[in-house]
């Protein structure tokens, strides 16, 4: 009885061994992709690649900036300088909190472009200066109203009229004893006219208009 089942299993075995080979054959002769695909097979037309983290990679080239490149980037940040120095001085006016910006998308712009409007931030931040000193003075629309009015009475709003001798000096007149007492510091006709503008708020809140006894 065990004659018979040695011989079937010995046919079966006959049988199968064509259909491995063929089935060989058939992965050798498709195409690499397919090959790659099949599994337990080695790729012979890919070579294998060993890694090293440990070894240098090479010679590594850093791209050095233009001079122009350099110029555009140091207007940029000057221009960030002058945007947020106007912003604080703006808050400061209107009693908020300031707006700081650390971007531009005047970074696109070209350096011509960047230098005019640096020179329109820097006058934007002078006339906003000037603001606040008025503000502190105290010179209001209706002071200057007074203010305007003495002066032409005074000098003709020239500010740098002197009168009585060389004792009284500019567009108030002020003597240099007054022109002291509120701050001021070397000639009064010297000073900028929106100097003298300030000083003579400050007199005129301090003293009302008797230190001009005539144009008062």
């Amino acid at each position: 009885m065990k004659a018979p089942l040695i011989a079937v299993i010995s046919v079966g075995i006959a049988a199968a061994a064509p259909a491995v080979a063929v089935s060989a054959d058939e992965i050798n002769g498709a195409p690499a992709q397919e090959r790659r695909a099949a599994p337990g097979l080695v790729d012979t037309e890919r070579p294998l690649v060993k890694t090293d983290l440990s070894e240098p990679v090479g010679r590594v080239t850093l791209e050095t900036p233009t001079a122009a490149q350099t110029t555009h980037r140091r207007l940029v940040q000057r221009f960030l300088r002058l945007r947020n120095r106007a912003n604080r001085l703006i808050a400061k006016r209107d009693r908020r909190k300031p707006r700081i910006v650390d971007t531009a998308k005047q970074v696109r712009w070209s350096n011509r472009g960047l230098r005019r409007e640096i020179r329109r931030l820097r006058k934007r931040v002078g006339n906003l200066r000037e603001d606040l000193r008025d503000r502190r003075a105290g010179l209001t629309p209706a002071v200057r109203v007074t203010l305007k009015r003495i002066a032409f009475c005074e000098s003709k709003g020239n500010p740098r009229a002197i009168g009585g001798g060389g004792a009284f000096r500019g567009k108030y007149q002020f003597t240099y004893g007054t022109w002291r007492g509120v701050g001021g510091e070397g000639d009064p006709a010297a000073a900028p006219e929106a100097e003298q503008d300030r000083r003579a708020a400050t007199l005129l809140k301090r003293s009302g208009t008797a230190p001009w006894p005539v144009c008062g």
